[in-house]
């Protein structure tokens, strides 16, 4: 399985790039925290890490490490505007719970 893109993710990602001025990508990961277990992590990605896994759609790649992959398999990254709310939302067919407030999840 992979791990998609939407194409306002996408758009969102190149933007933020161009802005930027530099960077080849993001990176999706997971670590230990919050009330449930897990977050999501986003970060810049300069330098790739030779084990990283690459998804890429409509121009803009996500760089998963190895140990991220498992907990990630089948996301969808998609970003969307609500009011005046925005932001990345994860699609993640191994989420079995989230926290109250959705900043973690557990699998």
């Amino acid at each position: 399985m992979a791990i998609t893109l939407t194409q306002q993710a996408a758009d969102h990602i190149r933007r933020h790039l161009d802005k930027r001025g530099k960077g080849l990508g993001l990176r999706l990961g997971v670590k230990p925290s919050g009330c449930s277990g897990m977050s999501y992590q986003l970060e810049y990605v300069d330098d790739p890490v030779a084990d990283d896994q690459v998804f890429e759609q409509f121009g803009a790649r996500l760089y998963v490490a190895p140990d991220s992959l498992p907990y990630l398999q089948g996301t969808e990254l998609d970003y969307a505007r609500e009011g005046l709310n925005e932001g990345f939302r994860f699609r993640n067919p191994n989420e079995k719970a989230a926290c109250g407030c959705g900043e973690s999840f557990t699998v």
